[in-house]
């Protein structure tokens, strides 16, 4: 009986730390009710890049139409070893400029932004455009990118998207509670109680970036979006967060296991230390009652005693997965039907997460080992 209310209070959790969670759909269609200005907000893009020859094309093909249009589409290109600059360079109107070595305290996604908007500041004499940071393995809808920065001209806050995850192999389907945990840990549906930002999709203006410091003032912040936001937030500017409901989209790990758990691994020891303590404790609860979930079938099933009791608390578990793997990507119901694989993989890779960051104090992607210091946590 105790681990059926245990199962019960979890799912209710669940249900109450995900909330509704705002999409970009919702500024489409606020749009369409709304007669646009003649003129729109002018806006700069910087992508910052590091090997991404096999989605960097993706994207510009996407926002091929900025550059004609007037506004600046910038490449910062991260010493790539493979085509990445080849097939950027072959876009018209796309800009693409070479990082200077990384020095020594920086991360490389940070050197690279910095870099691209200090060039943007020097070769550009109009400073009230937008100023939007992309992934290079985002996917865009066109028409979103305007949506984005005529929202947040309008709001004047940092305007974050998580994008929705579209996966294609097996192996990428461990995502999926990644992907909800994301959500859950930065509180987006809550208006007055969001913290943190999502890196791939950034939209700002330099005044405001400038304001919160820019990459500079997180230069060695290994999740470097959640620092950004909290300096957003402390320097009395809002931040308001948005899921890419398939019209801002990404593919993350698609060169194997290996970059799906290094990639992982290197987010999440850090943002759980950058968590609302309650909601973390919410979200330890929730994630412990999918694990009892999975104890009362076993349990039954081998007493064969109250059965159908623990397949419906299992149940109850699936669907809601399922409902909140609809709003983050493309996992599919039979992805929420084996929670208990999802479950074992989330805290093997957050024990090794852990590991890295607390005792090892260094992570590895992209072929770089990072170094984890005392900024590294910092709160958001």
């Amino acid at each position: 009986m105790i681990s059926i209310v245990f199962c019960l209070v979890g799912w209710t959790l669940g249900w109450m730390i995900f909330g509704r969670p705002k999409s970009v759909t919702q500024l489409r269609s606020a749009a369409g009710s709304v007669k646009q200005p003649a003129s729109r907000n002018g806006f700069d893009v910087i992508i910052p890049a590091r090997n991404e020859a096999a989605s960097i094309g993706l994207l510009l093909s996407d926002i091929a139409s900025l550059p004609q249009s007037g506004n600046r589409v910038l490449i910062i290109n991260d010493h790539s070893t493979d085509s990445t600059v080849e097939i950027a360079s072959g876009f018209a109107g796309v800009e693409v400029i070479d990082a200077p070595d990384l020095p020594e305290g920086w991360t490389g996604k940070s050197w690279a932004c910095h870099i691209g908007f200090e060039y943007l500041r020097t070769t550009t004499e109009d400073h009230d455009r937008g100023l939007v940071f992309f992934d290079a393995d985002v996917r865009v809808d066109p028409d979103v990118v305007q949506l984005l920065v005529d929202h947040q001209s309008a709001t004047g806050a940092l305007v974050s998207v998580q994008p929705w995850h579209q996966t294609k192999r097996p192996y990428e389907k461990l995502s999926a509670l990644f992907n909800v945990i994301a959500l859950v840990g930065t509180a987006m549906s809550s208006p007055t109680k969001s913290t943190g930002a999502f890196g791939p999709v950034l939209v700002t203006t330099p005044a405001a970036y400038l304001r919160a410091g820019g990459h500079e003032a997180v230069k060695d912040q290994i999740v470097e979006d959640l620092a950004l936001a909290a300096n957003y937030r402390q320097s009395a500017q809002r931040v308001e967060l948005f899921r890419g409901a398939n019209q801002v989209r990404f593919r993350m790990y698609p060169n194997g296991l290996r970059q799906l758990c290094e990639g992982w691994a290197k987010n999440f020891a850090t943002g759980a230390g950058s968590t609302n303590p309650v909601r973390l404790l919410a979200a330890v609860l929730w994630i412990t009652s999918l694990g009892s979930a999975t104890a009362l079938l076993i349990e039954a099933a081998m007493s064969q005693h109250t059965v159908w009791i623990a397949l419906v608390v299992y149940a109850a578990f699936a669907a809601q997965l399922a409902w909140m793997f609809r709003q983050v990507g493309n996992f599919g119901p039979m992805t929420a039907l084996v929670f208990p694989i999802l479950v074992a993989f989330f805290f093997c890779i957050f024990a090794w997460s852990i590991w890295k960051t607390y005792f090892r104090q260094s992570v590895t992607w992209r072929g770089r080992k990072i170094s984890v210091g005392a900024r590294s946590q910092k709160p958001c």
